[in-house]
């Protein structure tokens, strides 16, 4: 009997296969993004997109805070227009990292978005520094 999961045929396998191919150029997880950091050379500069008092009550080691509506080509103009950027916001109910994803790649900027969010990250068992900066 048909039910909201079989009552759609999946996608052929090659189909699928590229759609979820295709996502790893859009996000990342938690997991990938803490294993990068722990390397000491990430390739990336991670930005928590959220306000400036979320960002002090805890955030990423290593992030910079900028939100998702202050993100502008001037503020870019530090890093280099290939440098590739990670967003994240609070977690799956919250569209911040979309946001910012949207504004770097309206300004032609490489970017990906860390799937999960802060709720992600803690899920995951990693910590969270306070403060104003990213300094660990």
């Amino acid at each position: 009997m048909p039910n909201s999961v079989t009552s759609t045929a999946a996608a052929p396998s090659s189909e699928a296969l590229a759609h979820f191919q295709r996502l790893f150029a859009l996000e990342t997880d938690c997991w990938d993004v803490h294993e990068a950091l722990a390397a000491g050379q990430p390739g990336f500069v991670l930005l928590d997109v959220r306000s400036p008092e979320h960002f002090r009550k805890g955030h990423i080691c290593g992030a910079l805070g900028l939100p998702h509506g202050r993100i502008t080509a001037a503020r870019l103009s530090a890093w280099a227009p290939d440098t590739l950027f990670v967003v994240y916001c609070a977690g799956p109910h919250c569209n911040g990292a979309a946001r910012a994803a949207v504004r770097l790649s309206a300004l032609g900027r490489p970017v990906k978005m860390m799937i999960g969010g802060i709720t992600g990250w803690l899920d995951e068992g990693f910590p969270l520094i306070a403060g104003d900066d990213g300094a660990c």
